[in-house]
């Protein structure tokens, strides 16, 4: 545990009913002591009883700085198993500021971005994958990643990881016993048990790094792109989604040039959602340009959302379209149903695979079946949001990547029929790529390096 007294403004830096300054650390009721005043001016905060809440003032020797609710939790019953302090005051930029000062005068330090979170790992209050997790709660951006993060912090991806190294750790043991005492610790049939079990652990392993495509998702979002002709409807249909005109919208084929990118959240499902330029085949070098780009963005999309004009009929640039949609995952939107329609949803359902629904970009309707679509495909189709287990962070599949390939070479070591203490080594750096992911084999730098992306106060 560290000796010296952290603190810092753990609520946004934004006017607000309450802000709260946060001080962790061997010091922090003497440092509370130096700065508050009950209302009768008799109190001391370092003779109070943990998780106890007290009104007074902070105070700058005889200047009161605000008034305040103060908040006692005595080590290791805290975020941080320190002793730790929370000034509730008035949530102004300049008053918590203030109080901040105050504190930092009398003797705390300012902690550096996700230092309380460190301290929580240091002193073993949470291993490496609940501390990311703290970070992920936070930028959580729908109900799903909320979720997931959540599981995280409740110890979903640290139960597998300590049943896997448990397990693997046994066999180390054994190996090295029947190594030192083989006149009564046989190994006799035993790379044929170990190859079972190896086996076992390698599909564990490998169903977990599997998990990360849907995971980055839940995460991050669905990185979703509208394709379709010149003048379909696509920049309606985003201004329809995002709930504002971001896209200029114009009879003119052709107006949209280059990709315009917004986060929308339809039905908790976080969307990333790009709107490109109408593919057709063209000469104008500029809208050439945004055909091409519209085709990468397309190439690289988790969703694809194509938009047909049912106004007009179907042509090659279409055929080119449904091409391109040819094993991805695509919604196809009939545009423009309240005009007379030529091509129909039949004739889209005769020639492609994806689901077809019929909306009106102007009147806004065929948007909850759009949503209803969109449900089906995260709740019953390839994404499934449940109660498994979801590897969200890039630090852990590359963890996970070691560790299956170790346990690949201890495979090849028994076919190859190598004495067991090759099997041990390979052993070994398996149990320690998954002691990254707990943060039981991780150095300072990476640890430095993971908490520096975390926010101030937190």
């Amino acid at each position: 545990m560290r000796a010296d007294t952290i603190a810092a403004i753990s609520t946004a830096m934004s006017n607000s009913g309450i802000g709260i300054i946060r001080i962790s650390g061997a010091q922090s009721f003497e440092v509370a002591d130096r700065i508050y005043r009950s209302k009768n001016g008799q109190k001391k905060l370092s003779k109070q009883k943990s998780h106890t809440i007290h009104y007074g003032y902070i105070v700058d020797g005889e200047e009161m700085i605000d008034e305040v609710l103060v908040m006692l939790m005595r080590g290791p019953h805290s975020f941080t198993a320190e002793d730790t302090v929370e000034i509730n005051c008035h949530g102004g930029v300049l008053a918590m500021k203030k109080v901040l000062e105050t504190v930092i005068k009398y003797g705390a330090r300012p902690a550096e971005p996700g230092e309380f979170t460190k301290r929580a790992f240091l002193n073993g209050r949470l291993d490496l994958s609940q501390a990311e997790a703290v970070m992920d709660i936070i930028q959580a951006k729908n109900q799903y990643a909320l979720k997931s993060s959540l599981g995280q912090l409740k110890g979903s991806v640290l139960k597998p990881m300590k049943e896997l190294r448990s397990e693997i750790l046994y066999q180390l043991a054994f190996i090295e016993s029947a190594l030192d005492d083989p006149e009564h610790i046989s190994l006799e049939g035993y790379p044929q048990k170990l190859m079972e079990q190896t086996r076992q652990w390698e599909r564990k392993v490998t169903e977990l790094i599997d998990s990360f495509e849907n995971g980055r998702i839940v995460k991050e979002g669905i990185n979703t792109v509208i394709v379709g002709k010149p003048n379909a409807g696509k920049s309606s249909l985003l201004n329809v989604l995002v709930g504002e005109e971001r896209a200029i919208v114009t009879d003119i084929a052709g107006t949209t040039r280059d990709t315009l990118e917004e986060h929308i959240s339809i039905s908790g499902i976080s969307l990333n959602i790009i709107d490109t330029a109408g593919i057709r085949s063209t000469e104008d070098i500029v809208e050439k340009i945004g055909v091409e780009k519209a085709k990468e963005k397309a190439e690289d999309a988790d969703l694809i959302i194509y938009v047909v004009d049912s106004s007009t009929e179907l042509d090659e640039n279409d055929d080119a379209i449904m091409e391109m949609l040819r094993g991805k995952r695509a919604i196809v939107l009939l545009n423009k149903t309240d005009l007379k329609m030529v091509t129909t949803e039949e004739t889209l359902r005769n020639r492609i695979e994806h689901p077809v629904i019929a909306i009106s970009a102007k009147e806004q309707t065929g948007i909850t079946d759009l949503e209803e679509a969109l449900k089906e495909m995260f709740f019953h189709g390839d994404l499934s949001f449940n109660d498994e287990v979801y590897i969200t962070n890039v630090r852990q599949k590359q963890a996970l990547e070691e560790t299956r390939e170790s346990l690949q070479q201890v495979e090849n070591s028994i076919e190859m029929e190598m004495p067991e203490d090759f099997y041990s080594i390979d052993l070994m750096s398996a149990y320690e790529s998954l002691g990254k992911i707990t943060g039981e084999s991780v150095g300072d730098d990476l640890v430095n390096e993971i908490f520096s992306k975390f926010c101030m106060g937190k």
